[in-house]
């Protein structure tokens, strides 16, 4: 089973919206995923950072939201992190193992911190996993831009060493289609 993971596309991680590279379009990206995996009645699940500990995205506030131009259905799940990694001492490992997920669709915010920390972690948990090109987003950082951050994770991604899968980094274009073959072969 696949499931689509949603990282931390909250209020305070996009304020202003400009910080992160080409927001709109992540934003659009993400929701041409979500709505093709609900239509194939795929889970989605989004995931959100608690940073209480940092006075960031803080629960009950509006930081903490998820983008309002994301779509959501009451069908989604929501998984609540207060690291990097998404598996870091939450439910998410036992969501996805209750619900025989095996492959694992990622996208969302930033690249080079929960994505990545999240992408490493689901490596190790023998998860097959596959990137949204163009559907994760990170800010410049002061030796880096945006741009060359997201390109050179999408190479490394693809690049890693397996543990029992390789990392695949698809388009979304791909990824979609990819559902409607499998829909069409069955």
């Amino acid at each position: 089973m696949k499931v689509l993971l949603i990282i931390d596309m909250q209020l305070g991680s996009f304020s202003p919206y400009s910080i992160r590279f080409n927001t709109l379009n992540i934003i659009a990206k993400i929701n041409q995923l979500s709505s093709s995996f609900r239509r194939e009645k795929l889970q989605v699940l989004f995931i959100k950072h608690n940073g209480t500990k940092e006075n960031y995205l803080v629960p009950n506030t509006p930081e903490f939201d998820i983008l309002p131009e994301l779509t959501q259905d009451n069908t989604d799940v929501t998984v609540i992190k207060e690291a990097n990694d998404a598996f870091y001492q939450t439910e998410l490992q036992s969501i996805l193992k209750q619900n025989n997920i095996t492959q694992l669709y990622i996208c969302g915010c930033a690249t080079d911190y929960c994505v990545d920390a999240t992408v490493k972690s689901a490596l190790t948990k023998e998860y097959e996993i596959f990137i949204a090109s163009d559907a994760h987003t990170t800010a410049n950082r002061p030796y880096i831009d945006a741009p060359t951050l997201i390109n050179h994770h999408n190479w490394l991604w693809a690049d890693m060493t397996p543990t029992k899968h390789r990392i695949t980094v698809l388009s979304t274009d791909e990824i979609v289609a990819s559902l409607l073959d499998k829909r069409q072969t069955k």
